[in-house]
């Protein structure tokens, strides 16, 4: 017999046709972190039954502020699935997202296997094999961007897309935590930010996630990608728009906004 969690989760696919959902709190309390990830587990199975294939995982709510304005104090994971990935100087359909915003991150590319409960900020940069810029597409199910912890969570941490930069680089010598960060609309400033925006550093982002993760019986897995989190504001996207991010020692990363068909 289908549950609430079946229900919400059943609310949250349909809305990916272009209608979004109301606020999911006539299910989830707004801080209910189990019933969120439940929810967000239902929808993860189904669509890796119909074929999507899991590539790493998103990390969110990793500014302090964000947390605070959502009642939690912790951040938040999704799951990337490939046909997420959009091509460096590539172009996002408009008709596929509903209400999309962009960040700029430090993307971890794994080299091996993390399964650890106590993982620290240096095992995750013993087990990854390389860092680049990206930029994740944010997006909502949830209407007006009404959210609350369990909305986003059980909305797969509001993930759409993510574009990764053609640049892996190695962790050695870059000051990720100084790092700093500027996203342009169409050649003007729109967002900035530092390495430490994220978590203090966006290895700690990956530890808390590994860790999480863990304890869940899961893992991060050798090739997954792992995007830690917001490194300055979100931006609201519009048709015809070009963006670019750049980190400093990971280089640039761009895509386009189609227009609407």
């Amino acid at each position: 017999m289908p549950t609430l969690h079946d229900a919400a989760a059943a609310r949250l696919r349909a809305a990916y046709a272009g209608s979004p959902t109301a606020p999911l709190r006539d299910i989830l309390a707004p801080t209910d972190i189990e019933g969120a990830y439940a929810v967000q587990s239902i929808n993860t199975r189904l669509w890796r039954a119909e074929g999507r294939r899991v590539v790493g995982r998103k990390i969110g709510l990793t500014a302090e502020s964000v947390q605070r304005q959502l009642g939690v104090d912790q951040p938040d994971f999704g799951v990337l699935f490939a046909d997420m990935q959009l091509e460096d100087g590539g172009a996002l359909e408009w008709a596929r997202v509903l209400q999309p915003k962009a960040e700029a991150e430090v993307a971890l590319i794994m080299a091996r296997d993390l399964d650890r409960t106590d993982a620290s900020p240096e095992d995750v940069a013993a087990a990854a094999g390389g860092v680049a810029a990206a930029i994740e597409i944010v997006d909502s199910r949830i209407a007006d961007w009404k959210i609350t912890f369990a909305d986003t969570v059980a909305d797969n941490g509001s993930s759409a897309f993510y574009v990764l930069g053609r640049q892996v680089r190695p962790l050695e010598g870059l000051d990720l935590a100084s790092a700093a960060m500027t996203l342009e609309l169409d050649g003007r400033l729109a967002s900035e930010g530092v390495g430490a925006a994220c978590l203090g550093h966006p290895l700690n982002a990956a530890a808390w996630l590994a860790r999480t993760l863990a304890a869940r019986g899961e893992a991060l897995h050798a090739g997954d990608i792992v995007l830690t989190g917001a490194l300055g504001p979100m931006v609201a996207l519009a048709p015809g728009m070009h963006v670019r991010a750049t980190i400093e020692g990971l280089g640039s990363v761009e895509f386009r906004v189609g227009e609407p068909v």
